[in-house]
């Protein structure tokens, strides 16, 4: 890293400190805090978009736990009556940079519990090492279905649904609301565990709802490329009917101011299932009928329910933007986290519970969110699964919303337990 790089990352994260300091609870007289180590991206591509909404997402969360004034059936304070600290790790940096992270978070600064990261590789390069240590560490996004599917671990959990999801809802709204029988698709995924994922799930799934349907190009550019010309040129000659694309973060915001001036979006239905990130920063820029994603029900997906008018209201009002999935799915890991916590201690007279209780009361565990139900129901009860949904762009009086919402349950587009998402897909979506 340069010198000006390290110095701006240095000052975003200086700047972040005043922020979560509220967040900090003072502990009931006998009653240790727990320290929450929270990882997102503070730096680089991915920190505007993503690692931030994220990150002011943990920052609300614990502050009003600890306050408890979150709605029910979460308004006991902290965890339990136990206070929560934050302590504010930076996903930016190489995987191996994230597991010296975590290793610091755990061996050094006694971390109770780690809730955290976004990119998929960071997931996959951190969960064997929290079976190592046997620490309790709660994945708040990276959607790879490989950490569940390829092992199974103890102290692992995630709280949001995988990539498979995502690509199976979007197959499934293209065979609902595309009037032309689909004859060829085309995609542009990032060159890793979730882009990779995301295309081959996609790609299976149009060839179970539309038969005969052909790739016409698969485009596969390295994570944080920034420059897309030569795809978008590729994607144009295909003239697929379809285009799908899983980019997040930077990435995304380049692809769209991109592929716009090229006439992408004019050409073919473009599917961007992480789009609900960009549509507000970059309306002008996203015409009406782009297929926008949010993996699941978040933002505009939403529920009308009391914790999400408490979360997008408290998120909207201290930083005066809505909260995107990013910020959903935070506070989402750090609810169903608190509710695990909370089973246990009850099974266990009321006293502070175990990882090992903490562990047992988390597996299979349902819980709500502001995103309506989710199920602990897959990977051994370590995974979740919730709903999804899909709408097309639509600016009304210059602003942006979806219309033509389609929603899909949680058991219709996320495998059972023990099947793996490509064998699941390649046999039809049965039960």
């Amino acid at each position: 890293m340069t010198t000006i790089k390290k110095a701006v990352a240095a000052a975003v994260v200086a700047a972040l400190v005043p922020a979560y300091a509220a967040a900090q609870g003072t502990p009931a007289p006998g009653e240790a805090p727990l320290k929450i180590g929270v990882v997102s991206f503070l730096s680089g591509a991915a920190a505007g978009p993503f690692g931030v909404p994220a990150r002011n997402a943990a920052e609300i969360t614990i502050e009003m736990l600890n306050a408890a004034k979150v709605p029910a059936p979460y308004a006991t304070k902290g965890f339990g009556g136990a206070a929560l600290q934050m302590q504010l790790v930076d996903e930016a940096g190489s995987t191996t940079t994230q597991v010296t992270e975590f290793r610091n978070m755990v061996q050094r600064d006694n971390v109770d519990i780690v809730i955290g990261y976004i990119s998929s590789g960071s997931c996959l390069a951190i969960a064997p090492v929290a079976e190592e240590l046997k620490k309790l560490t709660v994945f708040f996004d990276c959607g790879t279905p490989r950490i569940f599917e390829d092992k199974s671990y103890k102290y692992v959990f995630r709280t949001a649904s995988t990539a498979t999801m995502d690509s199976v809802g979007a197959a499934f709204y293209v065979r609902d609301t595309m009037k032309a029988k689909v004859k060829s698709i085309a995609g542009v995924n990032q060159n890793y565990a979730w882009g990779q994922d995301s295309w081959t799930d996609f790609e299976a799934s149009m060839k179970q709802v539309s038969p005969g349907v052909k790739v016409a190009s698969s485009q596969m550019p390295k994570l944080f490329a920034g420059q897309y010309n030569a795809e978008i040129s590729t994607i144009l000659g295909a003239k697929a009917d379809v285009v799908h694309s899983s980019f997040w973060d930077g990435d995304l915001e380049a692809f769209i101011l991109q592929a716009g001036p090229r006439g992408l979006f004019k050409r073919s239905t473009v599917i961007l299932t992480t789009g609900e990130t960009a549509m507000y920063k970059l309306a002008d820029h996203i015409p009406d009928g782009v297929v926008i994603g949010a993996r699941g029900p978040y933002g505009p997906y939403a529920p009308d329910n009391e914790l999400n008018k408490w979360f997008s209201k408290t998120f909207a009002d201290r930083y005066n933007v809505p909260p995107n999935y990013a910020a959903y799915q935070m506070t989402q890991a750090i609810l169903g986290t608190k509710a695990a916590w909370e089973k246990a201690q009850a099974a266990n007279g009321g006293k502070r519970p175990s990882t090992e209780q903490v562990i047992a009361a988390f597996e299979r565990l349902n819980f709500e969110s502001p995103a309506g139900k989710v199920e602990m129901a897959i990977g051994a009860g370590h995974q979740a699964i919730t709903e999804t949904a899909y709408g097309v762009a639509k600016k009304v009086k210059g602003k942006m919303t979806v219309a033509n919402v389609k929603r899909y349950p949680a058991t219709m587009v996320n495998p059972p337990d023990g099947v793996k998402s490509s064998d699941w897909i390649a046999n039809g979506f049965k039960k």
